[in-house]
């Protein structure tokens, strides 16, 4: 797993979380892949970026960055962040509800509070865009979107597993690109219809 610092060298609080990440059993239309971590933002960092898949067409993508301070740090609140990215598109008929902005920050919310992750100071943006193309890209095909970005402090300690943490986060992404609730598999996948996908 990605991080700023040998595996023995971590903190055992960071360790901890590292080892549920590097073994988070993922769903299989989500795809992993470890990156490198962002230098200088905080002493330990892990980061995996995630493409959800189906029928081989990538319908949504993301990224989640985990810091963490053992002395603390005051903007966070404590000594671990989460940092998340999703985006996907959706469609044309939604994108201009004035209520998708918060039904996408519910889908953070309600993943958070329903995988029993424990939390506090989150935040975020919620972006809608609908993309039409001129002049030479005329024949190409417009595009709506909603893109994700927020952070959140994960209550973390000996006691606790980052693990709820990142079901929250396999949830998100679920929700974003449409597909059915983890615990309904034999519902029709809401991915084609409503992202509109080409």
């Amino acid at each position: 797993m990605s991080r700023s610092h040998p595996i023995g060298i971590l903190p055992l609080a960071f360790a901890k979380a590292v080892r549920d990440l590097s073994t988070f059993p993922w769903d299989s239309p989500i795809k992993i892949t470890e990156r490198e971590p962002p230098g200088k933002i905080a002493p330990y960092a892990a980061v995996i970026d995630a493409e959800v898949i189906l029928a081989s067409e990538e319908i949504a993508s993301g990224r989640l960055i985990l810091l963490h301070d053992p002395q603390g740090n005051e903007a966070w609140e404590g000594e671990f962040r989460c940092v998340t990215f999703a985006q996907a598109e959706v469609g044309s008929e939604t994108i201009h509800d004035p209520f998708l902005a918060h039904v996408g920050w519910s889908w953070l919310i309600d993943a958070l509070q329903t995988n029993g992750a424990h939390y506090s100071n989150e935040c975020g943006t919620i972006t809608t865009t609908a993309s039409t193309p001129f002049g030479t890209k005329e024949q190409e095909a417009s595009t709506t979107s909603i893109e994700i970005r927020a952070s959140w402090t994960p209550v973390l300690d000996l006691d606790d597993s980052f693990t709820e943490h990142l079901k929250a986060w396999q949830t998100l992404l679920r929700e974003v690109a449409g597909l059915p609730p983890e615990d309904h598999p034999t519902v029709v996948p809401m991915a084609t219809a409503r992202m509109g996908r080409r």
